[in-house]
């Protein structure tokens, strides 16, 4: 197999025509092409699996996993493996959240990057490093170089370079490696999914930096 290199790309947060990141990416419809399952269509089982995917037991449903609730054995499985990753991984929160929200950004996933935002002050992230993180590459990797290089690359080639590996291998042991992957490719599944569902932000749940 031939060695890799990092592979060329644009850079993240201005496109050809020197638009802002969310400019980069085809905007999103601003109705939900499929709407969100609402309580009196909902069978016992997906009542009770939405209720178990709240934060507060007595808040809204999350548009997400409301609108998922129309394919309720997807929904049940897919939460699992994202619950893993998100509150049973090897990476720290921290690590977890940077590949997140540089993902988000990348992908132009507004709901995704407005429901991390919380989550990455409660894992010690700054307002100041996450806005980084939806900014240029040079801004970015100040928050953290090899896994905004990991992020990114991932996104505009498919794999992580020799060079970034090598890195992340001195920083991470194998279970974290796969898991860093698996991380990176579960939130641009989530971002593909509400963009091309058109699943819209709740109240209040803020978007990606202008």
């Amino acid at each position: 197999m031939s060695r890799l290199t990092r592979p060329q790309r644009p850079e993240i947060g201005v496109d050809e025509h020197g638009a802002g990141i969310c400019g980069r990416v085809r905007g999103m419809t601003d109705t939900p092409r499929i709407a969100p399952l609402p309580p009196d269509e909902r069978e016992p089982r997906t009542a009770e699996l939405l209720q178990s995917l709240k934060f507060d037991p007595d808040g809204d449903d999350m548009n997400l996993f409301a609108t998922l609730a129309r394919h309720p054995r997807l929904l049940k499985r897919w939460s699992q493996f994202g619950g893993l990753l998100l509150a049973g991984g090897t990476l720290s929160a921290r690590d977890r959240e940077v590949l997140i929200l540089r993902t988000a950004a990348n992908c132009g996933a507004d709901y995704e990057w407005g429901h991390h935002l919380p989550i990455g002050r409660h894992a010690g992230l700054t307002d100041d490093e996450m806005a980084a993180l939806a900014g240029s590459v040079a801004n970015a990797a100040a928050v953290d170089a090899d896994l905004v290089a990991a992020a990114d690359e991932l996104h505009a080639a498919d794999v992580i370079s020799d060079a970034t590996w090598a890195a992340l291998a001195a920083r991470y042991d194998d279970a974290q490696l796969i898991e860093l992957c698996m991380v990176v490719g579960q939130y641009h599944l989530v971002a593909f999914t509400l963009r091309s569902l058109g699943i819209q932000r709740e109240a209040g749940v803020e978007g990606l930096p202008a």
